[in-house]
C-alpha cells in the first residue's frame, strides 16, 4: 500500500518517537520536531517549529506543552500518545493537571502506552486505547550470556521509590548477597537514599554513570539478570529492551490487565517473591518473554496498527 501523507512528530521519550519514524514506509514524508528541557527550546522554540510545520497528521509524544501548544496552534489531527507519567502523576500536578485534561479532551485521538493509565484516559476520553510501544529490535538485539559464578544483576530502571520500587528490589537482593552482584545506574530522584538503604543492609552495589542507548545496551549485556520496576504492575521500557538483548527480566507486571496475559512472569512484587524470581530466572524464562515481546511490540507490527489510526483519521 503507498502512503500519500505527511507525518509531523512532535518530542520524544526513551527513542520510542524515532523507532516509530524508523520503521514507518519510506514513502511517508517524516518530520521530527525535537527539543531539549532548556527553556527557550521547550517553550517559544519548540512553538515556532510547531507553528511552521505543515502536516497531514500531527504526533505527540506526551500530552504536556508540546502537544498542548500543537491544539492551540489549530494543527489537526493531533494523536496524542501517552507514556505514563503525563498521566501518572501529570494529573495530579497542581501546574500541569489543567494541560493534560485539555490535551485528554481535545486531541483527535488519545493513546496509552501502558494499561495502568487507560482508565484515568477514558475519564476525559471514551475512545483512548492501549497503543504498546515499539521496540527496535534491530538495534536492542540478542547476545548470548556468559556465565559467571555469581549472577550479575542490573537494576536498570530510574531510581525512584514511589514510582519504580527501587526501595523494594534492594531490600530483595540483600538476601542475594552470596548468590549475585548488583549493579545499578546512577539516575533518579533517590539514588542516595538507595546507596543508604543498600549500605544498612550490608549490600554492595556497583555504581554505573548515567548512560546513552547504546551504553545502556551494553549495560543490558553484561549482566545476567535485569529488574525493572515494581509499582505499576506494566512492563516499561528497560524490561523490553533488556529482553531484546536477550536477559532475562524480573519485575511487576500484574495479572488484572488483559494486555498483559501472555506475560510469562506475573504478581511478583513482594521482597521474598522478587528475591526467588531473581535466583530462579534464567534462558526458559527469557525465551517466553522473548516470545511474548515479539508478538506484543516488535516494530514493524506495532507500526502496521498506527498506520490504521492514522488513515482512520486522515478520512475524517
Amino acid at each position: 500500500m503507498k502512503y500519500n501523507m505527511k507525518l509531523v512528530m512532535i518530542n520524544d521519550c526513551s527513542g520510542v518517537g524515532e523507532t516509530l519514524l524508523k520503521y514507518l514506509p519510506g514513502d511517508i514524508e517524516k518530520q521530527h520536531i525535537e527539543r531539549t528541557r532548556g527553556f527557550w527550546s521547550k517553550t517559544f522554540g519548540v512553538a515556532y517549529r510547531i507553528l511552521k510545520s505543515n502536516g497531514d497528521i500531527y504526533h505527540s509524544n506526551y500530552l504536556l506543552q508540546d502537544c498542548y501548544i500543537a491544539i492551540r496552534l489549530g494543527k489537526k489531527p493531533v494523536v496524542g500518545w501517552s507514556l505514563g507519567s503525563d498521566i501518572r502523576t501529570g494529573l495530579k500536578h497542581p501546574i500541569w493537571a489543567r494541560i493534560v485534561r485539555h490535551n485528554l479532551k481535545n486531541c483527535s485521538k488519545v493513546l496509552v502506552s501502558t494499561p495502568d493509565i487507560l482508565d484515568s484516559a477514558k475519564k476525559y476520553r471514551d475512545d483512548a486505547q492501549y497503543f504498546p510501544p515499539a521496540i527496535d529490535m534491530e538495534f536492542y538485539f540478542f547476545k548470548p550470556l556468559i556465565e559467571h559464578e555469581r549472577k550479575k544483576v542490573l537494576i536498570a530502571s530510574n531510581v525512584n521509590w514511589s514510582v519504580k520500587g527501587t526501595n523494594v528490589a534492594v531490600r530483595a537482593l540483600s538476601m542475594l548477597k552470596k548468590e549475585t552482584e548488583v549493579s545499578i545506574i546512577q539516575y533518579g530522584s533517590d539514588f542516595e537514599k538507595t546507596l543508604s538503604l543498600a549500605s544498612s543492609l550490608d549490600l554492595p552495589l556497583r555504581v554505573l554513570p548515567p548512560a546513552s542507548h547504546e551504553q545502556k545496551r551494553e549495560y543490558y549485556w553484561n549482566a545476567d539478570i535485569v529488574l525493572d520496576q515494581f509499582v505499576c504492575g506494566c512492563a516499561g521500557m528497560v524490561s523490553l529492551e533488556a529482553i531484546a538483548c536477550g536477559r532475562p527480566v524480573v519485575t511487576y507486571v500484574t495479572s488484572e490487565y488483559d494486555e498483559y496475559e501472555d506475560f510469562p512472569l506475573k504478581d511478583v512484587i513482594t521482597e521474598d517473591q522478587i528475591a526467588a524470581a531473581t535466583i530462579q530466572a534464567g534462558n526458559d524464562l527469557w525465551k517466553r518473554q522473548y516470545e511474548y515481546l515479539k508478538k506484543k511490540h516488535e516494530a514493524t507490527s506495532v507500526v502496521k496498527k498506527l498506520l490504521a489510526i492514522y488513515g482512520s483519521l486522515s478520512n475524517k
